[in-house]
């Protein structure tokens, strides 16, 4: 299938490695142009030029902390026009809410968002204009299922998504749309960390942690970060333009739930 994106510009947070990455790589093959952003020089720059021989996209670099209003200023004033804005930070720190003081969750809602919201601003009204724009928010999927050690993420990443289903349907009209993706336990170095620092405190090795795991997924694996770009690029393409304010988890039938 042809996505329709051949010459369009996405700006992908977050890129320099896992769920990030493999957006801005699925992207990049659709024929898409894009402007990576990562805090680390060190990651983001090898990740840009990987993707660009892998593709032949046009593929530009940008150091930037969306958490700061001017990288964000400057990271968008990188792109030749912003057809396409994937949002993505790193979760905060695991652990015991007892443990978190007042400026930690500052911090979390500062990143995970209020910083998405910020660069959707800066970049909706160019989409409405073009009547032609596609946001994808990385989330998670403890969004709809709360994990117990990510208490900084679970707050302010659901407070986002309340924030946006307003906005989606505020600008539907102009054919621009916006939805969240929602990753489950997928092979990630976040995962992995995550995964050690519990195993570390059950007693149990890494492996047995991640067998623990994988034992309550219905598929019986872990998500692989390239499914979940090809599932981010598909809503980002004109097939996808009936698609907006919806929160896509991708976590191999582990939910439960019907909504």
């Amino acid at each position: 299938m042809d996505l329709g994106l051949k010459g369009k510009w996405a700006l992908v947070c977050g890129a320099s490695a896992g769920l990030g990455y493999a957006c801005a790589l699925s992207l990049a093959r659709e024929g898409v142009n894009l402007v990576v952003a990562s805090r680390t020089p060190d990651r983001i720059e090898p990740s840009a030029r990987r993707i660009a021989e892998q593709t032949g996209a046009t593929v530009i670099p940008v150091v930037a902390d969306v958490s700061r209003p001017e990288d964000r200023e400057r990271l968008v004033a990188a792109v030749p026009q912003v057809d396409i804005l994937i949002t993505n930070a790193g979760g905060p720190s695991p652990g015991d809410f007892r443990d978190f003081r007042h400026e930690e969750w500052l911090a979390a809602i500062e990143t995970n968002m209020l910083a998405p919201l910020e660069m959707i601003r800066l970049t909706i009204d160019p989409m409405i204009a073009r009547r032609f724009g596609r946001i994808v928010n990385i989330t998670s999927g403890a969004v709809k299922s709360p994990v117990d050690m990510l208490v900084l993420s679970n707050g302010p990443r659901a407070g986002l998504t309340g924030a946006v289903s307003g906005i989606a349907r505020q600008v539907a009209q102009h054919n621009v749309t916006i939805n969240n993706v929602l990753p489950g336990k997928f092979d990630t170095d976040r995962l992995r960390s995550n995964n050690t620092n519990r195993a570390r405190k059950s007693g149990r090795t890494f492996e047995e942690e991640v067998a623990l795991q994988v034992a309550t997924i219905p598929a019986r694996r872990l998500g692989t970060a390239a499914e979940f770009g090809d599932a981010c690029a598909f809503l980002c393409s004109e097939q996808a333009g009936y698609i907006t304010a919806q929160n896509l988890l991708l976590d191999g039938g582990l939910f439960p739930g019907l909504l």
